[in-house]
């Protein structure tokens, strides 16, 4: 069994979700407002009417996810394949039967989702979803795997439904789910009919399946024996002996008892421990594809305008530095053409950036830059140097003034690079779609990523999103 935290550590973990789950809200509230800054000052640079619409859809995609994220919604999807009996467990963690279910294959058509509100939740503001699927192995494969890969995308957690002997099929189903990188439990249905199955077993099951596959070792690291649940959902109805008081015997058919409290269990243990910090996450990683998406569409439809906005300021502060005799000015008005390009850049992508935060892109930009950029500043520096010493002697010796413009025609290309490096490097940021500020999507996943407890389900999740977000391990 898993170690339980004490009340005081329970309280802390509670804080420290409360905290995550605020930091994603605001990290996506401020990409909306961002890009929603795109739509107002667009209508004088208005793209065709189809990526206009691409741009709108993406926008409604994060407006979705937000709004799950400031009411709560953990969302748990159902998978397997078909007579399992998915939405039967659905139906006994619920206590009413609301879904469909019966003995033919494929009763469930589309998926369907309900609402569950179970009186001893550990989070009673938050809302829980849970969502049943067709059978992954029914007709018209190709349509019915993309279906469960967008709803495995938009899950907070994923229970997959097995029964008897775990098969090829639903092993390699099972690992196809397994690419979303959510928690997931594996649901043993009907243990009713199966009496000497146990959690063990159904692992080295599993194991065995694997020694057969390649490349599955990552299900074994996430899925252990506490993540494997026995139930039975809508257990068989058995014949009875019944003896009459005179002595006459009867037999009649009795429905046993349903055996889903270990599971319900299970979901809002995991609700307590890691629900909000999954919420979390599953938003972020979303608001970072999305983000991704949308920043290189706008990159995309500006870059002829952005090009031409480069090159203006790369021929300004080239002719303003050969041009100028002091040194110092020369730095100091460098800095400045090149904060005026990220600012006006910014504003062609209708990503507005401040002041203070062009300043802090241009460090980063510099300090990333490893020593091209930092090589190209020093020797304009001294460049700049020579250059004010071949002034001085140019008034005094006119004869000089060939060597003054050489060292200033050198000068100037330098700087002229430079503005052009920083050009790019700004371009290249914002079809990351700005995502490495404070409240920036990578930086708060990161974060989150390193405070994860080592006894919840998406510790072991860490490493792989890490590597997938190209975030430090």
């Amino acid at each position: 069994m898993t170690p339980q935290p004490s009340p005081p550590e329970r309280g802390k973990a509670a804080q420290l979700q409360d905290i995550q789950l605020q930091r994603a809200r605001s990290s996506l509230r401020q990409m909306l407002n961002r890009y929603a800054a795109y739509f107002r000052t667009a209508k004088s640079r208005v793209p065709q009417a189809a990526e206009h619409m691409t741009l709108r859809r993406d926008m409604e995609r994060l407006s979705v996810m937000l709004n799950k994220l400031e009411n709560s919604v953990f969302r748990v999807a159902v998978f397997g394949l078909v007579s399992r009996g998915k939405s039967a467990v659905l139906n006994a963690l619920l206590g009413q039967k609301i879904l469909p279910t019966g003995p033919l294959n494929g009763v469930t058509q589309a998926p369907r989702s309900v609402l569950w509100s179970p009186p001893d939740s550990p989070l009673p503001q938050a809302t829980i979803e849970l969502i049943d699927t067709p059978g992954l192995d029914e007709i018209d494969g190709q349509t019915r795997a993309q279906m469960a890969q967008d709803i495995a995308r938009q899950a907070d957690l994923i229970l997959f439904v097995v029964s008897g002997d775990i098969t090829r099929t639903e092993y390699l189903a099972l690992c196809e789910l397994r690419q979303a990188q959510k928690p997931l439990l594996l649901v043993f249905n009907k243990v009713d009919l199966y009496p000497d199955q146990s959690r063990q077993a159904i692992y080295q099951n599993l194991q065995r399946l694997a020694a057969k596959s390649t490349g599955s070792d990552s299900l074994q690291r996430l899925l252990t024996t506490n993540e494997i649940v026995l139930v039975a959902a809508d257990p068989a109805p058995i014949q009875v002996r019944v003896e009459q008081p005179d002595g006459r015997v009867s037999y009649e058919r009795e429905t046993p008892t349903v055996h889903i409290d270990v599971l319900k269990q299970k979901i809002l243990d995991i609700l307590q421990r890691e629900g909000r910090t999954l919420l979390a996450l599953n938003a972020l990683v979303q608001t970072r594809e999305a983000e991704t998406t949308l920043a290189s569409e706008l990159v995309d439809l500006r870059r002829p305008e952005a090009e031409e906005l480069i090159w203006k300021f790369v021929r300004y502060k080239a002719i303003a530095v050969a041009l100028n005799p002091i040194a110092v000015l020369d730095l100091v008005g460098g800095v400045i053409s090149d904060l005026s390009m990220i600012r006006a850049l910014s504003e062609l992508y209708g990503l507005p950036v401040t002041r203070h935060e062009a300043r802090k892109l241009w460090n980063t930009i510099l300090i990333s830059s490893g020593s091209l950029l930092l090589s190209e500043l020093g020797s304009g520096v001294l460049l700049g140097l020579g250059k004010s010493a071949t002034a001085v002697a140019t008034a005094d010796n006119p004869t000089s003034f060939s060597a003054y413009a050489s060292v200033a025609l050198l000068q100037a290309s330098i700087a002229g690079y430079g503005a052009y490096a920083v050009g790019r490097a700004v371009q290249v940021y914002l079809e990351q779609g700005c995502s490495w500020g404070p409240q920036g999507a990578n930086t708060v996943v990161q974060d989150i990523l390193s405070q994860l407890e080592p006894n919840t389900i998406v510790y072991r999740l860490r490493q792989e999103l890490s590597q997938d977000l190209g975030l430090p391990g």
